[in-house]
C-alpha cells in the first residue's frame, strides 16, 4: 500500500485512511477508481434516473466508469468526504477479472460453484489459467485479475464461461481489496503480478455480433430536439443495442427511464424516445411487444417521478 502523508491525516477521518490507501493503490498500478457508498458495492454519486443534467453531466449523465480516475488529488478529495468503498473500473484499467460466485442458497445440492464451473471449463479445454493476482470476496467468491488483450474491447458477462462464472470488463466495476460489506471484507488472497487473459478464454468472451442501432437522423434534427437529450438519447440507444441476454429488458428499461425527464422537461418529443429505443431494444434482440410495453411503462414512471427543471 502507498505511504499517506501525515500533513494530510487531520482532513481525512481516521477510518477513511486505508480505503484511501486501497484507492491509492489502485491507481499507482493504472487502474482507475471509483468511490463506492460505505459498506455497500453500490457507487456513490446521483443515479442516471435521477441525473441534474448540470455541471459535468451538463451533455448527458456521466457514468461511473467515466467518472473513474487515477489522480491522486481527486481520490484524496473524494475520500476525505467520507469512509468510501473502492471500485476499480476494469474496461479503463485494462483488465477483465473473472469473478467466481458461490452458490446461492436455495440452489440444488451438489450445483457447481463459480471455481468448480471454470475448473470444468479448463478441463474440457485442456488448459490451465497461470498464476494471477487474486481476491477473496466476503462470501467467499474470488476475483481473479488479467489484462485485457489489446485491441478489441471485451464486456463484462454474466454466466457465459459457466455457472456462477462473471466476467467483469468494459461496462463494469470489482469491490478493491481494503473495502468491506456487511458480510465481510475484500481481501487480498495471492499477491502474484497480473497475468495476461490466457489466449483461448477471448474467443469464450466475445460478444457476438449484432446489428448495430442508430437513431435516425430526421428524429435528431427535430426542432424540438435539445442538443443534451440528443446526445443522451444517442448513448443510450447504442447502450440497449450493445446488451447481451439475460440483461437486455432491464438496460432498455433503465435507458428510457433515463430519458424521461428531457420529455417532461420538452426537450424531446416522447414519440422520438419511444422509436429510437424501440430500434435499439430489437436491435438487442428483445420481441417488439415487450419493447414497447417496457417503453412505455419506463417513461409513464420517469414523466411522472422528474423534478421540474429549474430544480435540477
Amino acid at each position: 500500500m502507498p505511504l499517506i502523508n501525515v500533513t494530510d491525516m487531520p482532513l481525512i477521518a481516521l477510518d477513511s485512511l486505508h480505503l484511501l490507501a486501497a484507492a491509492l493503490y489502485a491507481a499507482e498500478h493504472n487502474w482507475p477508481v471509483i468511490p463506492l457508498h460505505p459498506h455497500t458495492k453500490r457507487p456513490a454519486g446521483h443515479p442516471e434516473r435521477s441525473c441534474p443534467g448540470t455541471g459535468r453531466c451538463a451533455d448527458g449523465h456521466r457514468t461511473p466508469e467515466q467518472r473513474a480516475t487515477t489522480d491522486p488529488e481527486l481520490i484524496q478529495a473524494a475520500w476525505a468526504r467520507a469512509a468510501y468503498n473502492v471500485g476499480i473500473a476494469t474496461g479503463p484499467a485494462g483488465l477483465l477479472v473473472i469473478d467466481l460466485d458461490v452458490c446461492k442458497p436455495g440452489e440444488k445440492e451438489g450445483a457447481p460453484d463459480g471455481a468448480a464451473s471454470l475448473s470444468a471449463l479448463c478441463e474440457r479445454a485442456g488448459e490451465q489459467l497461470p498464476p494471477t493476482y487474486q481476491v477473496r470476496t466476503p462470501s467467499g467468491g474470488r476475483h481473479l485479475y488479467f489484462t485485457a488483450p489489446p485491441g478489441g474491447r471485451l464486456h463484462s458477462s454474466v454466466n457465459r464461461l459457466g455457472p456462477h462464472v462473471d466476467t467483469r470488463a468494459w461496462g463494469g466495476y470489482v469491490v478493491a481489496p481494503g473495502s468491506t460489506t456487511p458480510d465481510g471484507a475484500y481481501e487480498v488472497l495471492d499477491d502474484a503480478p497480473v497475468a495476461e487473459l490466457p489466449h483461448w478464454l477471448v474467443p469464450l468472451l466475445i460478444e457476438p455480433s449484432r446489428p448495430t442501432a442508430t437513431v435516425p437522423a430526421p428524429l435528431l434534427i427535430h426542432e424540438s430536439v435539445t442538443r443534451r437529450a440528443r446526445a443522451a438519447l444517442e448513448r443510450e440507444v447504442a447502450s440497449v443495442a450493445r446488451t447481451t441476454e439475460g440483461s437486455r429488458n432491464n438496460r432498455l428499461l433503465e435507458g428510457a427511464r433515463a430519458l424521461g425527464r428531457f420529455v417532461a422537461w420538452g426537450e424531446i418529443p416522447r414519440n422520438v424516445v419511444e422509436e429510437a429505443f424501440q430500434a435499439g431494444g430489437e436491435a438487442a434482440g428483445l420481441s417488439a411487444s415487450e419493447c414497447r410495453a417496457t417503453i412505455r411503462s419506463a417513461l409513464d414512471w420517469s414523466i411522472r417521478t422528474c423534478r421540474p427543471r429549474d430544480v435540477a
